[in-house]
């Protein structure tokens, strides 16, 4: 995997996020990929403000490899894995901070592109393709 195709976001775990268990709860999960797609709009896309968002989410999973635990250091990094006509994917992995072969999860979301305004899908702009190719990482 080329290293300057992905985008990394250090995660800081809450103690909110954790369960009875003691450690990161599944739910959790899902909002540190969120994470992820926010920071990677706001450098990648320039998004400054809720309305510039031109995409919502179509699909979204993750599995689970081991538990996440309060005290742990977590970064996530992720990649494009596709650019289509009016949508594109995410590949996610968290990993420990600090042991980068330490893989808690893995997970995959697909966005499309959406104008609000119409309430309808439109197609991923020149732009948006541009940027996010750098990032494009395909099997």
């Amino acid at each position: 995997m080329q290293s300057n195709k992905i985008f990394s976001t250090d995660i800081e775990v809450r103690f909110r996020d954790l369960d009875a268990l003691g450690h990161v709860n599944n739910a959790v999960f899902f909002t540190y990929f969120e994470e992820g797609r926010k920071n990677f709009s706001k450098k990648i896309f320039k998004v400054s403000d809720l309305s510039d968002f031109s995409f919502i989410m179509a699909h979204i999973r993750c599995d689970y490899l081991k538990p996440i635990k309060f005290n742990g250091h977590i970064t996530l990094k992720m990649w494009v894995k596709h650019i289509g006509n009016r949508s594109f994917s995410f590949e996610y992995k968290l990993i420990d901070s600090k042991d980068e072969s330490m893989v808690y999860a893995t997970g995959e979301s697909v966005q499309v592109c959406y104008d609000y305004t119409a309430d309808t899908s439109m197609a991923v702009t020149d732009k948006m393709r541009e940027a996010m190719a750098q990032y494009l990482i395909q099997p």
